[in-house]
């Protein structure tokens, strides 16, 4: 292995070049129109870099406020609406002639006449989070027509509305800036740092040397143009955003390319993703750097392991300094409107005496399906779990928590992503009286989650996204059930809602269930901070019977009973 170390030379350059990765987008730019009555002002936009996904579509900003109206974007018919505590909260799905769908989340409330027939729905499946897929006729709309009312449901963390085109399979997102949205955008991208690589080296197995980029506006530069790298197989990463006309919030980049002596060899482009790929963006980015506190570094060259990627390469997407000669690197970076930045400076290979680095554990590789065991855990990885070659490490230790009936089992490192599932069994080491109360419980990064496992004679599975730390441990503890505010008896003519909070050792409720003198009533969740009941007609004066049951991922059950006036 070649160490990465990095020394400078001072050297002018300069050159002009034109990207020729991609071609021009090709989208119908009068088919939809703004979803609410206020300008268009974006806090993000398509492909903006989230933790273990892609933005897949515009957030708008609605001036801080809720219950803005939200209205089609075109003609079509409303085909789908869900509700849930985190992701889209409460969305509107619609299916337009032209073979696109849009979408609209965090939603508040929906048209009165959708508001109806949801609520009806809710009602007769007895439960608040739904997935309804509504008759073509039902709800036809016109571009323009009222739909909704804009909110912060779900995984929001402000008032906004969240749009997203996608094709009729919802295989696909669209970039929605493509389509000739009233959007002014005259600022070009602006570059901050760049990361260079050793590509001979796993990405998760090298520290990556940084520089500060100076400039504004369309030009930037670097004050030692001339770097001098110690492998002849270099990689480039930048950080930097993109703004809008009026607005300095830090949107997503485009588009980027990499140019080596003037020919383009490789460069992504945020104008289609699938939701199926968006976690890709973990190959997109340098995910070890950003996991231990740095910022997002958007590789300028794609990973072995990334397959459905937003990259093109020409021939193999690889800048060779095996030629010892000072090779001209360009950057460019574009919008959707076509605003763009260059950043210029030259590379060249200088030879080093090698190190050879050492890393504990078994050597994985992209495409690969292999995994590892021991006398008490063993853990599987399939063919789309790793982008990049790397060592994973293995350690068990015993542990002294009371509720603990395995050994801790640590599995690879937090700073290399997963891409797709790991399975992970564990065998118990103590005596349990019942199983069904046994979880497999993760820890990564002062987080913890529990899974409900599957049982083959001592041993446990669960499957999980991403390395940590794995034990079994036995919940035989029911959740608490409460009404904050409320006493046993209470008179509640004044009030507008019933809270009801539901407190869980491990944090996971599975179940949750509230019925009044008998029939079930709709408690909201949104977020899973509590379940809410906003009196209606379902709650008519006099005195009645609320009889809450909620159940936890280990089965435990708890019942609470509230009896009140009204």
């Amino acid at each position: 292995m070649r160490s990465s170390g990095i020394c400078l030379i001072m050297i002018f350059c300069c050159g002009p070049t034109r990207a020729q990765l991609f071609q021009p987008a090709d989208y119908p730019g009068t088919v939809f129109g703004n979803p609410l009555s206020i300008p268009i002002s974006l806090a993000a936009n398509f492909g903006e870099l989230r933790s273990n996904h892609y933005h897949m579509g515009l957030d708008i900003r609605t001036g801080h406020r809720e219950n803005l109206p939200v209205h089609a974007a075109a003609d079509g018919f409303i085909y789908r609406v869900n509700i849930e505590p985190f992701g889209f909260g409460q969305a509107v799905y619609i299916r337009h002639p032209a073979g696109f769908v849009t979408v609209y989340a965090h939603l508040n409330a929906f048209a009165p006449a959708l508001e109806n027939y949801v609520r009806k729905k809710q009602y007769e499946l007895e439960c608040w989070a739904v997935s309804l897929d509504i008759p073509p006729g039902l709800f036809p709309v016109k571009k323009g027509s009222l739909i909704a009312y804009s909110g912060s449901t779900g995984g929001s963390e402000g008032p906004h509305l969240h749009f997203e085109i996608r094709d009729y399979s919802g295989e696909t997102n669209f970039n929605p800036m493509l389509f000739g949205l009233p959007i002014a955008d005259n600022t070009a991208p602006v570059f901050r740092r760049l990361a260079v690589y050793d590509r001979n080296l796993s990405i998760y197995e090298q520290t990556p040397v940084f520089f500060q980029i100076t400039g504004r506006g369309t030009d930037y530069y670097m004050t030692q143009p001339l770097i001098k790298v110690h492998t002849t197989n270099v990689g480039f990463g930048i950080s930097g955003f993109d703004t809008k006309t009026g607005s300095g919030n830090p949107n997503g980049i485009y588009q980027g390319i990499i140019f080596d002596n003037g020919r383009p060899v490789s460069g992504f482009r945020m104008d289609s993703i699938s939701y199926n790929d968006t976690r890709g963006i973990n190959a997109h980015i340098d995910y070890r750097t950003k996991s231990i506190g740095g910022p997002y570094y958007q590789l300028l060259f794609r990973l072995p392991g990334y397959i459905h990627s937003i990259y093109r390469e020409e021939k193999d997407g690889y800048i060779r300094l095996d030629d010892g000669k000072i090779h001209e690197i360009q950057i460019e970076l574009q919008d959707a409107y076509g605003n763009k930045s260059d950043l210029r400076f030259k590379v060249q290979f200088q030879p080093a005496q090698e190190s050879r680095l050492f890393f504990a554990g078994k050597m994985f590789y992209p495409s690969m399906i292999d995994g590892n065991e021991t006398d008490d855990c063993a853990f599987y990885l399939g063919e789309g779990s790793f982008y990049d070659s790397v060592h994973v490490s293995y350690l068990a230790m015993d542990g002294h928590a009371p509720d603990l009936v395995s050994r801790v089992h640590y599995i690879g490192s937090a700073s290399v992503p997963i891409g797709d599932s790991m399975t992970v069994r564990i065998k118990l080491t103590k005596p349990v009286s019942e199983k069904s109360q046994v979880l497999m419980e993760q820890m990564d990064n002062g987080g913890s989650t529990v899974k409900a496992v599957r049982w083959q004679g001592d041993w446990a599975t669960a499957a999980f996204r991403s390395f940590g730390a794995f034990q079994l441990v036995m919940d035989s503890v029911p959740p608490q059930i409460s009404f904050p505010g409320i006493v046993e008896n209470a008179n509640l003519q004044r009030s507008p809602r019933i809270v009801v909070s539901v407190r869980d050792n491990y944090g996971k409720i599975k179940n949750f269930r509230a019925t009044l003198d008998g029939h079930w009533l709709l408690f909201s969740n949104d977020k899973e901070k509590a379940f809410v009941y906003h009196f209606d007609e379902h709650c008519p004066p006099g005195r009645h019977e609320l009889r809450v049951t909620a159940e936890d991922e280990a089965g435990n059950r708890a019942e609470r009973v509230l009896n009140f006036a009204r």
